[in-house]
């Protein structure tokens, strides 16, 4: 199958860029990205060098079909680059744009963040993203710094700087086996720091024997989590605060593109890139089978759009199990992300670990999303049915 006749590559091609690797200067427990490190052993050369930062913004902007055209800078933590970088880096891009129209995010976990990073943030129209994972309990259970201090006040400290600079953030809160349990606290808090985009990241994660960790969550609470925020959400939040799972899902049931990877059908138009130019499929399969090779010997578009990115992201249709092509919700879900298929059905097929949680929450939430889809389908705005189910 050619490129060109790929669905998926119809879509922005991204390519989140580690501008310093995995170095951070957190550690927090359930971090996936510091084992990293061990990909590129050599101790203190983790720093992208300005001749490949400018080979790739030429080559990322060239690449794109479709505008604006997104930059999106990740780490570790990409603090730790000084803010001279980012300066080169718009600098480059500017020079290069060619009357393209471009924006940057930047994903950091706040601890970093002062006055001066946040002026140039609001210079630049960077929206930023901000780790942390609820009330001061839930989010210093994990996310500590490496000698296990907590982190929630450094991490408050920053979004209260991005409010007082005017710079747009949205919230990331990972999901573990402790705050799980407190789903209404968790989502209230992000509305009462005033945080109306919000993403839920729960944490899948196994050990060097196979075993998923004790902070991973459990299948049965991750439904149980959605379903309590998402009864919480369609009372009193349609149309106020864009939680993305539900969003992604009512993308799904009116059968547009829901604007997460891990709803699509297919998988692959979203690659990184490490700082030494190592290009893998996806931030979640930074490991040597899933190279697609450097950018200094081969073009982003040419790894980006190669037989091996394009096998990599039709597996994830191609390797549904017989139970999830069966399934009633197969169109919301398309087995989620391929990182979390390790369990195995009765005959022995790979299913998503979440599944079981999956199904409950979208079986739950099917009459609303019927009803909201109708309402779009009407022009009607979704918001309607917070009248309709008082």
């Amino acid at each position: 199958m050619s490129p060109t006749t790929y669905a998926p590559f119809a879509k922005p091609l991204y390519v989140m860029l580690k501008s310093i690797g995995a170095t951070c200067n957190l550690g927090c427990t359930y971090c996936y990205y510091l084992e990293k490190k061990e990909l590129y052993p050599e101790k203190g050369k983790t720093l992208m060098s300005d001749e490949l930062l400018e080979r790739f913004i030429i080559q990322y902007i060239e690449a794109q079909t479709m505008q604006p055209i997104l930059f999106t800078w990740h780490g570790g933590e990409p603090l730790m680059r000084d803010i001279s970088f980012y300066k080169k880096a718009l600098e480059l891009q500017r020079k290069y744009a060619r009357g393209k129209q471009i924006t940057n995010t930047l994903q950091t976990n706040g601890t970093l963040l002062n006055d001066k990073w946040c002026e140039f943030f609001r210079e630049n129209n960077f929206l930023i993203g901000i780790s942390i994972d609820g009330t001061k309990p839930f989010h210093d259970k994990y996310r500590t710094t490496k000698d296990l201090r907590p982190t929630f006040d450094l991490v408050m400290r920053g979004i209260n700087l991005l409010k007082k600079h005017n710079v747009e953030y949205n919230i990331m809160g990972v999901v573990n086996d402790f705050n799980i349990d407190y789903p209404l606290e968790f989502y209230q808090f992000f509305k009462d720091i005033d945080s109306h985009y919000i993403q839920f990241a729960p944490i899948v994660e196994r050990d060097s024997e196979g075993n998923v960790t004790e902070w991973s969550v459990s299948p049965e609470k991750w439904g149980d989590f959605l379903i309590t925020i998402f009864d919480e959400w369609v009372k009193k939040d349609v149309g106020t605060y864009f939680v993305q799972y539900f969003d992604s899902a009512l993308a799904n049931w009116v059968g547009v593109n829901p604007g997460v990877c891990i709803f699509a059908k297919n998988c692959g138009h979203a690659g990184v890139m490490e700082f030494n130019g190592d290009v893998y499929s996806c931030d979640h399969f930074v490991y040597p089978q899933y190279k697609l090779g450097n950018i200094k010997t081969k073009t982003l578009t040419e790894m980006m759009y190669s037989k091996q990115q394009i096998d990599f992201g039709l597996a994830k249709s191609e390797s549904l199990s017989s139970k999830c092509k069966q399934c009633k919700y197969l169109f919301a879900c398309h087995g989620e992300c391929p990182k979390n298929r390790i369990s195995k059905t009765q005959s022995g097929e790979e299913i998503n670990y979440l599944c079981k949680g999956y199904y409950k929450f979208f079986k739950h939430i099917d009459p609303y999303m019927s009803f909201m889809k109708k309402e779009l389908e009407a022009q009607r705005p979704p918001s309607n049915i917070m009248d309709t189910f008082k």
